[in-house]
């Protein structure tokens, strides 16, 4: 009686019963934040510096291999993206069995957290950072860690190892810390790596480490040959320009690596972004030029904001931040807003400004040229 009853009701979907019934989406997924990516630019005059992509179009000879690569795009990817690993592993002199790649360094983060994290682990990290962290990790059933940055916006690592506790499973860096630029020394970080305990899974999230000046120290590669549970992201998405291709990777010991690519979803990195990246290595000469050029406007500008009176972090990235709450945020988003330039903002915590050609960048600073004319906090 009860299998006949069910079927009359699947065969009639009018009936009362089906009507209010639905698949349930996990609790997790629908308490989750959405990511908010940064607004897209709707007109010639608006100048789109809300989400840290590079200003500069693909470099020719990029943009050569991947039109070549098109006629191929009926065909699926190599899933281990065996030649670029061979070459990143050459780039970073580490061995092939180390590299693990995804679509962008956030892909292969999510692999990262999906091989080591679970209900019931914990995974810490500095906040504010970058936004997708706690997506991340409350997706895996695992519960996020946030500690509060230091009053230099960079990360506040005696605060992070008092946090660690035996439920603790990761604990992600980023440096240049995302939103507010603020790079990590290298003695500091050997010093956090000497006191976390080993079977912590320290991630380096390196996505703007070509923007470093050439005067910060932090060598993360040298921290992970030196260390067995020191992990190293990175990504083509910001210097390399290649952020619509999604492609970027890990450098992690043997079994960790195993594990990304065991958990990585299948052909998840395209032959056009593998190809892309594999060109975008061989032109480092022409990606030293922008990035100095980018660096050099960074320079300019953090110059030109204090001395208009706004108090800026020492950024070592492609961008420059501004702390401030909700009314002053409110303001200086409505001020951009009348100037047609787009920047990120964080709710009760201040405004992301990508870094651009000079013209676009005077643009900024003639919003910003009065700290008086705003909002004092």
């Amino acid at each position: 009686m009860t299998t006949s009853s069910t079927a009359c009701r699947l065969a009639n979907p009018e009936t009362p019963e089906l009507r209010d019934e639905e698949p349930r989406v996990r609790d997790v997924v629908s308490q989750l934040p959405g990511y908010v990516a940064g607004r897209r630019a709707t007109g010639d005059l608006t100048a789109a510096l809300a989400s840290n992509e590079s200003h500069y179009e693909p470099l020719p000879a990029v943009v050569d291999t991947v039109q070549r690569s098109a006629h191929r795009m009926n065909r699926y990817p190599d899933m281990a993206a065996t030649e670029l690993r061979e070459r990143l592993a050459d780039f970073v002199a580490a061995e092939v069995g180390e590299v693990s790649v995804g679509p962008g360094s956030v892909g292969v983060l999510q692999q990262i957290l999906a091989a080591t994290c679970g209900p019931g682990d914990q995974v810490i990290f500095a906040w504010r950072s970058f936004e997708a962290y706690p997506i991340l990790v409350s997706l895996t059933g695992a519960t996020p860690v946030p500690v509060p940055l230091n009053a230099d916006e960079g990360h506040d690592l005696e605060a992070m190892l008092t946090a660690i506790t035996d439920r603790t499973r990761v604990v992600m860096v980023c440096s240049p810390n995302n939103p507010t630029g603020v790079a990590l020394e290298h003695e500091d970080m050997a010093r956090f790596l000497d006191r976390v305990p080993p079977h912590v899974l320290v991630v380096i999230d390196e996505a703007y480490t070509e923007y470093l000046d050439a005067d910060q120290t932090l060598d993360a590669l040298a921290l992970f040959r030196a260390h067995n549970n020191v992990c190293v992201l990175r990504t083509f998405s910001k210097a390399y320009g290649l952020a619509g291709l999604r492609v970027g990777y890990a450098v992690a010991h043997p079994k960790l690596a195993e594990a990304l690519r065991r958990v990585a979803l299948p052909f998840g990195v395209s032959t056009l972004a593998q190809q892309a990246a594999l060109a975008s290595l061989e032109a480092q000469e022409q990606l030293r030029e922008r990035v100095a050029a980018v660096v050099s406007e960074r320079r300019r500008l953090l110059t030109a904001l204090r001395r208009a009176g706004w108090d800026v972090p020492h950024s070592q990235a492609n961008f420059v931040w501004l702390r401030a709450g909700e009314e002053l945020r409110r303001a200086l988003v409505d001020a951009f807003d009348r100037s047609d330039v787009l920047v990120r903002a964080y709710a009760g915590d201040g405004v992301r400004i990508t870094l651009a050609d000079p013209v676009t960048n005077d643009r900024v600073l003639e919003v910003l040229k009065d700290r008086s004319a705003f909002p004092a906090a």
